[in-house]
């Protein structure tokens, strides 16, 4: 069944899709079954993934890539980033040449999990 919030993948077209509505035994596109994605938490890659939150600006500011910047070119970027609380899910779309971080109106302290799409590379939370 599936649970509120998670984030499945299509494998032939490529299509991602966060759960909104709770409930179904599975999802289908193009035919097969959904892959349910399981965030990974640590980077062993050159390319950092996973979400730094810094407190900015009566916010947050989440970046990816704490030293250095995850790539943002046209094969290789992040898609989202989103912040989820008890009651909200903040994302923000990002394309290729855009900076790999996003500011949102939320205290660091009500943040639940944070997580970002890296289109080669997949889902990513802190």
């Amino acid at each position: 069944m599936t649970e509120l919030r998670e984030i499945y993948y299509c494998e032939i077209c490529g299509n991602v899709v966060e759960v909104l509505n709770e409930g179904a035994p599975s999802l289908v596109c193009c035919g097969k079954p959904m892959i349910k994605l399981v965030a990974k938490k640590e980077d062993s890659t050159v390319e950092k993934h996973v979400p730094y939150v810094e407190e900015k600006d009566n916010g947050v500011l989440v970046k990816i890539g704490q030293n250095a910047a995850h790539p943002m070119v046209e094969k290789h970027y992040i898609k989202f980033i989103e912040v989820l609380t008890k009651d909200k899910v903040c994302r923000a779309e990002l394309k290729p040449g855009d900076d790999p971080e996003a500011w949102f109106p939320i205290k660091k302290s009500d943040i639940i999990v944070t997580r970002e799409w890296c289109n080669v590379h997949g889902l990513w939370e802190s």
